[in-house]
């Protein structure tokens, strides 16, 4: 089962460019032309410097000592470096919340990223993992915010904690997880107003938030996980910087996968802030989200 379908594979695109002279190949190696390309290639698909340079060292390396000589064994390769890329460091995607009530997820990211989607199918998964959930609408900048978590709590059977628009965020998430304890519920999702990470003032009112839900429980957040938008490339790695430097980051969640021709900003975040992708958005339903794997991603990504 395919995790998601890129509008065009890397594959696709070498075929493009006539990358691959099989004849070079099975003489044990790549051509610099070949390479070069490559090169290109891979920081178009927002890889980022970093990891597509040490892709390339790679392909250089196994080529020279004879262990490409076919398509087959190039895009092998290719493929294993991008899974073991987002395997390395801190690369374990399992989302797993302790046992103790209610376990406190917190959400972040930008406006437009995906969260409110996010958050609603996240729900519904622990609903349909017999969890009792209660979802707290800690954006309140925007009423609409506000109305469109409230759908997604009714759509999941997930109970709900608001506030006015305008209100304390930080009592917002202190409210939510005082009800969560007094009604037993076994996970609460908090949600904060999407910020634009330049600016500092919201960056600071984000680590009140943190720091208000780690005095009412310590230990929490026990996920902080950060919602970004697949489309909008290597700005996604200077936002993942930015939120990770305000608010120790457990997991990120990658959306809209399918609307992108690239992907490579995947594994560009993850090696830009060491936190693994625990999720990605694949389409607008519930069943659209998918727990992350390094090897399905990496397979995908390179043949489609």
């Amino acid at each position: 089962m395919p995790l998601f379908k890129p509008k065009r594979s890397l594959w696709q695109r070498l075929k493009d460019v006539a990358l691959l002279d099989v004849g070079v190949l099975a003489r044990g190696g790549v051509s610099a032309g070949s390479i070069e390309q490559l090169e290109s290639l891979l920081l178009e698909a927002d890889f980022g410097v970093p990891v597509t340079m040490r892709l390339i060292a790679d392909v250089e390396r196994q080529a020279k000592r004879g262990a490409i000589t076919t398509e087959a064994e190039f895009l092998g390769a290719l493929e294993t470096g991008i899974r073991d890329a987002l395997s390395a460091g801190n690369g374990d995607p399992a989302f797993v919340l302790p046992d103790l009530k209610p376990a406190v997820v917190l959400v972040l990211g930008v406006n437009g990223a995906g969260k409110t989607t996010f958050i609603g199918k996240l729900a519904t998964r622990l609903r349909h993992e017999g969890k009792k959930v209660m979802v707290a609408a800690g954006d309140t900048f925007r009423a609409g915010a506000i109305d469109q978590l409230r759908v997604w709590a009714e759509r999941s059977g997930s109970e709900f904690i608001g506030s006015q628009a305008g209100g304390d965020p930080a009592a917002v998430a202190y409210s939510a997880i005082d009800a969560a304890v007094t009604r037993g519920v076994d996970v609460v999702i908090i949600d904060t107003a999407g910020r634009l990470h330049t600016s500092e003032g919201l960056m600071e009112e984000l680590r009140k938030v943190a720091r208000v839900i780690a005095k009412r429980m310590p230990g929490a957040p026990h996920e902080a996980l950060l919602v970004l938008d697949g489309t909008i490339g290597q700005n996604a790695v200077q936002q993942a910087k930015t939120f990770a430097e305000a608010v120790p980051v457990t997991g990120i969640v990658v959306t809209k996968l399918d609307g992108t021709a690239r992907g490579g900003v995947v594994v560009a975040v993850h090696e830009a802030i060491n936190v693994p992708v625990k999720f990605v958005g694949v389409g607008e339903s519930a069943a659209d989200l998918k727990t992350f794997d390094a090897a399905a991603f990496a397979h995908d990504l390179v043949e489609g």
